[in-house]
């Protein structure tokens, strides 16, 4: 069997964050259990501007701090490029390519597709929160497997909202989920999760997200010391407290972001593809 070809695409502009460990941990750790091979690449996006050619299988696009509002960065332009050239391909391939959308990634290409509008967030969303699937949700095969609601990380100062549904019609998309439900704010709910094709499927949340190592870095003393001065003792006991749970984030990360690449790469290699059972 030919190695798939992967690309990670990291838009985390050279900041260190747990994000990228994840992903990469979980690429390697779903194909090595299923002996597919692959070659692994990672892309410094917006930090040297490297972007990947149309020669990758499937991508994981990650998250990344800042705003996902447009500039005139070279890197951006390139990026909506190959984002292009991957929903082209599909449209006249039988051998899709596929690519997962993860935060600021998903902001950036919900934005450049039209499908709602990007703003910034009264205040940042921070935190470990509960994730609601719409009607579509519950058909959505990725998340069979998961409760409704689901428990994913939460961390992003922008948000989806007002979705365009004449232009989410065109594209033949499906909002999948939405923010926690805020009954005492008059707020609407961000958009959490898109399919945009049967290969491209998006989270503003962070799947990727591990309990045990997150628990490590929030329990390092300078990041504790900064999460409880921007947002309380009872917030980083919460999060430490819904990093031990295994049906929240530890059941999300097991799911969703393994279940993608798993189904990907048995349509590439025309293994049958097992539906997850429901929770």
């Amino acid at each position: 069997m030919n190695p798939l070809k992967i690309a990670v695409l990291d838009l985390n502009n050279n900041h260190p964050n747990e994000g990228m460990r994840c992903i990469l941990q979980l690429v390697r750790n779903t194909f090595e259990s299923e002996h597919i091979p692959i070659e692994l690449r990672v892309y410094n996006v917006r930090g040297a501007n490297e972007i990947p050619d149309l020669t990758y299988d499937l991508y994981v696009s990650s998250g990344g701090p800042g705003s996902p509002l447009p500039t005139d960065d070279p890197w951006e332009g390139r990026f909506f490029s190959l984002i292009d050239q991957i929903f082209a391909h599909n449209r006249v391939s039988t051998r899709k390519k596929y690519l997962f959308l993860i935060c600021h990634s998903f902001q950036l290409v919900s934005r450049h597709l039209g499908i709602g509008t990007i703003s910034l967030r009264k205040s940042p969303s921070f935190g470990i929160f509960p994730i609601h699937k719409t009607d579509d949700g519950h058909s959505e095969p990725l998340f069979k497997a998961l409760p409704d609601p689901f428990f994913a990380v939460d961390s992003r100062s922008y948000q989806l909202t007002a979705p365009h549904w004449e232009r989410i019609g065109q594209l033949g998309a499906q909002v999948l989920c939405l923010e926690k439900i805020r009954p005492n704010v008059p707020f609407e709910r961000a958009i959490m999760a898109v399919r945009f094709t049967g290969e491209v499927f998006g989270t503003q949340f962070h799947p990727e997200a591990d309990g045990e190592g997150m628990l490590r870095y929030f329990m390092t003393e300078e990041k504790k010391r900064q999460v409880i001065e921007n947002y309380g003792e009872g917030k980083f006991q919460d999060m430490v407290d819904s990093l031990l749970d295994p049906d929240k984030i530890a059941l999300t990360e097991s799911v969703l972001l393994p279940s993608f690449l798993r189904q990907s790469a048995f349509r590439l290699i025309n293994k049958p593809v097992e539906r997850p059972q429901e929770v």
